[in-house]
């Protein structure tokens, strides 16, 4: 009899480890997150000698967005793809009125991104990772002729490399505290105006660092 009832409790112990266990899939599954932080748009090293050192050229701001991705986990490393939406509120301004075309005379929008990470488990719940990928950034720039004011879509493409933690709260919720650069090496000015095509693609040298943090769930 005691050992029936041995028996019989621990296939329920059993029967309950293994739902919970299920719950917790580590860093595997799809997942969307919350992003927001501190964005530093400048030029890059090219044009750095042609900046004005009495100028602030730097566009700085918050950013902020969201995330979604799907990870892999395979036991200490972590593999996974993710895309991300963000706008920001970075802006400056080079000269008055706007008759230079570079980096200081816009405001930064909206952000594209696409890539993959590898991360490494510290734990069971905190993982290092490291990311890279495809950026595809606008600027909205104001020039002038002198006589009336133009708003202008650059669109910029590029890279971004990355470096951040994540840490879970539980089976679903998790954090991340992430840092991340970019560089734009090509450029296309979007006019707005009916009938008046895109301008041909030319060379730029644009950097941008930012840190954010995100909130998310993974499913």
């Amino acid at each position: 009899m005691k050992k029936g009832l041995a028996l019989i409790l621990a296939t329920a112990a059993t029967a309950t480890a293994v739902p919970a266990m299920a719950q917790d899939a580590g860093f595997s599954g799809p997942w969307i997150a919350g992003v927001a932080g501190y964005d530093i748009n400048k030029p890059g090293s090219s044009q750095v000698s042609a900046v004005d050192p009495d100028q602030d050229v730097n566009a700085e701001g918050a950013v902020y967005g969201a995330a979604v991705g799907y990870d892999f986990d395979m036991g200490n490393l972590v593999v996974g793809a993710e895309g991300e939406l963000t706008d920001s509120t970075a802006d400056s301004t080079y000269g008055n009125p706007y008759t230079t075309f570079g980096l200081g005379s816009v405001d930064a929008g909206r952000d594209l991104y696409a890539g993959a990470r590898v991360g490494y488990k510290m734990s069971p719940t905190t993982m290092l990772y490291a990311k890279g990928g495809y950026t595809n950034a606008r600027f909205n720039y104001i020039g002038t002729d002198g006589t009336t004011e133009y708003s202008r879509h650059l669109d910029t493409d590029g890279y971004r490399l990355g470096a951040g933690v994540e840490h879970k709260f539980g089976s679903m919720a998790f954090g991340k505290l992430e840092y991340r650069y970019s560089n734009y090496k090509k450029g296309e000015v979007d006019f707005e105006a009916s009938g008046v095509a895109d301008s041909d693609r030319f060379d730029i040298d644009t950097d941008r660092h930012q840190v954010v943090a995100s909130v998310g769930v993974r499913f």
